[in-house]
């Protein structure tokens, strides 16, 4: 059994959210990076940056990882989302040196993606 997560850095604070589901949603690459922004500003978290948004080209990977893979540096750190075109599955990395609302977190993604049923959520 792995030992459980012991905090090395007390001092410094650092608040982490992963959200995982399928979407239901049209999903593209401006999609993605208006998600990024909006669950930033929904949050209240500062972006520096434009969202960086992958969509690796046909035969670079295999077909059943094809989708999008995305960045938006934030004052406090940054979010990273990787969407799976098939089976239209998501998952969100939240990682800040600022506090926020996982809650607020988790509603505007479900509402934003169309998220219909279960979203696995961790926070560490």
């Amino acid at each position: 059994m792995p030992e459980p997560y012991r905090d090395l850095a007390p001092g410094i604070v650092r608040q982490r959210l992963l959200l995982e589901g399928y979407w239901a949603i049209e999903m593209d690459a401006d999609v993605v990076r208006q998600f990024l922004l909006g669950l930033a500003a929904h949050l209240d978290l500062r972006t520096y940056g434009e969202p960086v948004v992958f969509a690796p080209a046909g035969g670079m990977g295999r077909e059943a990882n094809a989708g999008w893979d995305a960045f938006v540096p934030l004052i406090d750190s940054g979010i990273s989302a990787y969407f799976w075109a098939q089976p239209r599955f998501f998952s969100t990395v939240l990682y800040t040196c600022k506090h926020f609302d996982p809650d607020a977190a988790e509603a505007f993604t479900r509402a934003y993606l169309g998220v219909q049923g279960e979203l696995a959520r961790l926070e560490f």
